[in-house]
């Protein structure tokens, strides 16, 4: 798709977290007026230049080449060591990257691009936007085949200590533009690493947005995710992954495609059973541009690949939108493995999507093991930044 009309897509069908709302009926865009000019003259603001790194170890990239690369990837690719940090100008990058390089000789991962930071220059996550079009059932140019759902991710993550700071992860393919296609996910982005941390960044799509998983059924990779802002319609937040979201915003879609509810699930984690903690929701909110009670709040996902799996979601104090079904806010994905066998459980949420009808379909923790589901708890030694 052309850059152009990737920009001028309207904020109905690519919605933007805009100081703390989204401003309806904006299209999407780059800094304009005074903060273009500033991007003009510097790129990369307060995270110095090519000629002025912050430490030997910075690369810069810029899709006007003023940087030290035109691409993500052809920066990831230079970082052939631990520790390095990517600045990244105010731009649309349209193109796929993969961060971490497996090692021919074990099968295991070198530590290239391992603790490594990318950094968008740009004071709004929506400066910075990496995004391509794969999904599930989009065949390869080499004719070997699908994508999948792993292989349609724009980024893929498989490295440890990553952090991400005010980027948008993006797949803005759509169901109406490929009627042929039936597999119909389309991942922004896949992060299997462990202590990856995310914060002030945008994660946009449709089905399968952000996977949020681990490199192996036995490896319990942590993730956080500060200040978010995730869209999407199916499964949007799904993988097997301990991930902490904390105040971020969860945001429904529309759909036109679909006459009758649901129209789709905010999470669908897939815990491992060996697994003590699985995803936690935490002083955020979910809102929905959909009609009023259109979607769950979550499916348990037990895949082909993992039927141990029993997966895990509390959601605590967090604001749920009349867009959630309150009287049946989960469902199943199989019969074979139905929600309620599994580790599902809420506390203190609010909002008219959070009112408790039935209390056989809201389990609630109560305030003893409350104290058990938090941040600290659920990352252990690891105390990701707050730069």
């Amino acid at each position: 798709m052309p850059l152009h009309e990737y920009l001028q897509r309207p904020l109905s069908r690519r919605g933007f977290l805009a100081a703390g709302a989204i401003a309806v009926g904006a299209t999407l865009g780059l800094a304009s007026g005074p903060a273009q000019a500033a991007t003009r003259s510097r790129p990369f603001g307060r995270y110095g230049s090519p000629a002025a790194r912050l430490t030997p170890l910075t690369l810069y990239v810029d899709p006007r080449g003023r940087g030290d690369f035109t691409t993500v990837q052809a920066a990831v690719t230079a970082a052939t060591g631990a520790g390095y940090t990517l600045v990244i100008a105010p731009g649309v990058y349209r193109e796929t990257v993969t961060a971490g390089v497996t090692d021919p000789a074990t099968g295991g991962l070198t530590d290239a691009a391992s603790e490594m930071t990318w950094l968008g220059a740009g004071e709004d996550p929506r400066a910075v936007v990496i995004v391509y079009d794969n999904a599930n059932g989009t065949r390869k140019p080499d004719g070997s085949g699908t994508y999948g759902t792993s292989g349609s991710a724009t980024t893929l993550i498989r490295t440890d200590g990553f952090t991400a700071r005010r980027i948008t992860f993006a797949n803005d393919w759509l169901r109406a533009e490929h009627p042929d296609i039936t597999g119909t996910q389309a991942v922004a982005i896949k992060v299997q690493g462990d202590r990856s941390a995310f914060f002030d960044c945008h994660f946009l799509g449709h089905q399968d947005t952000l996977y949020a998983d681990s490199l192996a059924l036995g490896v319990f990779a942590r993730q956080y995710y500060a200040r978010c802002y995730i869209e999407g319609d199916v499964d949007f937040v799904f993988g097997r992954a301990t991930a902490v979201y904390d105040h971020c915003h969860f945001r429904t879609l529309n759909r036109t495609d679909l006459a009758t509810a649901p129209y789709g699930f905010v999470f669908a984690p897939s815990t491992a059973v060996a697994n003590p903690r699985g995803y936690l929701v935490t002083h955020s909110r979910v809102s929905s541009q959909a009609p009023d009670g259109y979607y769950k709040l979550a499916r348990p996902w037990v895949p082909g690949s993992d039927t141990t799996a029993r997966p895990m979601l509390t959601v605590r104090e967090t604001v749920l939108g009349a867009g959630i079904d309150a009287v049946a806010p989960y469902t199943n994905m199989s019969e074979a493995y139905p929600w309620q066998s599994q580790r599902f459980a809420e506390y203190r949420n609010t909002g008219p999507g959070a009112e408790i009808g039935a209390p056989e379909n809201r389990p609630q923790l109560t305030a003893e093991q409350a104290e058990s589901a938090t941040r600290d708890v659920y990352l252990g030694d690891w105390k990701p930044g707050r730069r």
